[in-house]
């Protein structure tokens, strides 16, 4: 099985002057505004990092939720963060690591069990593949 999604983005201007703005194929994001000042200087508006931390946590969400169902388990919730960090590294920038944080409420879940749905998941999960960064994680269960 192959499947392939498309995201855009169109970029006008310099660097520190130009505005750019990002689109999905799906239309959940329509020419969603970013720049440099959105993405270095912390004005309000999208950046490629808080996207890529969208993108993570919810692929790892639903990896824990399959991991869990094949212990048995069903979650009520899970909510995942994923904080994605952006540092200047000899003369340019990187990513340098995303830590994940992620509570679940999961009835019938003892800790042990979660603790390894919720490692595996960050191993497994497609998103997380993709990255040549520390990935750390922070998994609370709830009830």
């Amino acid at each position: 099985m192959s499947i392939e999604k498309t995201g855009s983005a169109v970029w006008q201007g310099g660097l520190k002057d130009g505005k750019g703005s990002v689109s999905t194929q799906s239309g959940v994001l329509q020419e969603v505004p970013y720049s440099f000042a959105k993405r270095f200087e912390g004005e309000a508006g999208s950046n490629p990092e808080e996207l890529i931390g969208a993108a993570h946590a919810s692929c790892y969400s639903m990896a824990l939720s399959m991991i869990l169902g094949e212990a048995g388990l069903t979650a009520e919730r899970i909510a995942t963060e994923a904080k994605v960090a952006l540092e200047e590294v000899d003369g340019g920038f990187a990513i340098t690591r995303i830590h994940l944080s992620t509570v679940a409420s999961i009835p019938g879940a003892d800790q042990a069990a979660f603790q390894d749905a919720a490692e595996k998941a960050k191993a497994g999960c497609p998103v997380s593949k993709l990255f040549n960064v520390e990935i750390s994680l922070d998994a609370r269960l709830e009830g």
